[in-house]
């Protein structure tokens, strides 16, 4: 069975401060079945000493988040740390505040094609990972549909979460397919309303997203990593949040 889960360890941010509580963080993702995750979220720690206790685990990065500054001032750096840990998906969270406006999308696609073209020489690509305020309309179109039309392919994947695009009053199946042949990874978490009215990050299953309908969305699309994020677990052990959202998606035919 093809391994496509992963843990994006964003989740577990908290415990990734150090190398002696990677370790264990990494154990206790591997014990919960994950066979790969994505790094974020980690304090300044020595890449090897990160590979070896990837590797010790039985896990692969299969991508990482690294702030935009870090691909426009220390790529070099960017590249070796991704060879070291054997990833081939880079990927940003999110970006500064200013580029929020037709012309700082511009701007962004600037100063992107000279990055990703010495990514993709390396071999490695690079997505952006949406929230919601990238539905913000400019014109007849989002934020993000002027982001991916102007984008050159090559230079820019996409690494949409469905959450964050539920939330931004967009479908997260329609936004799946629409970016098809262009998406290696996928975050996923659910969204659940409580009896006031509030809106919670919830593990995958325990929500209110039609998972059927993404995931085929998904499967029909291309993507190759379904990263787990939970941003928030409102008091829960975030590794049982983890262990939930990865059981959840094993009923659900992955693993």
């Amino acid at each position: 069975m093809k391994h496509v889960i992963g843990a994006q360890l964003y989740t577990v941010r908290e415990f990734t401060q150090t190398l002696p509580d990677i370790a264990a963080t990494l154990r206790k993702v591997a014990v919960i079945g994950y066979k790969a995750i994505q790094i974020s979220g980690f304090a300044p720690v020595d890449a090897g000493e990160v590979a070896r206790l990837v590797k010790e685990n039985g896990l692969t990065v299969a991508a990482t988040h690294m702030p935009w500054g870090s691909f426009l001032t220390g790529l070099d750096g960017v590249i070796a740390t991704h060879k070291l840990w054997g990833c081939v998906h880079a990927a940003i969270g999110g970006l500064p505040s200013e580029y929020y406006s037709l012309d700082g999308l511009q701007r962004f696609l600037d100063e992107l094609a000279p990055v990703a073209e010495t990514l993709v020489k390396e071999g490695i690509d690079f997505s952006y990972h949406n929230h919601n305020h990238e539905f913000a309309r400019y014109g007849e179109k989002t934020w993000l549909a002027h982001l991916y039309e102007r984008a050159n392919p090559r230079h820019l994947k996409a690494e949409l979460d469905v959450y964050w695009v539920q939330v931004g009053g967009g479908d997260p199946a329609a936004w799946v397919r629409r970016c098809a042949g262009r998406q290696p990874l996928l975050h996923l978490k659910d969204i659940a309303v409580g009896p006031e009215r509030e809106q919670r990050m919830a593990e995958i299953g325990e929500g209110n997203l039609n998972w059927p309908v993404i995931l085929q969305a998904a499967a029909e699309s291309g993507v190759q990593w379904y990263l787990v994020e939970q941003d928030n677990c409102y008091g829960r052990d975030p590794f049982e949040s983890l262990a939930i959202s990865y059981r959840n998606l094993n009923a659900m035919g992955l693993y």
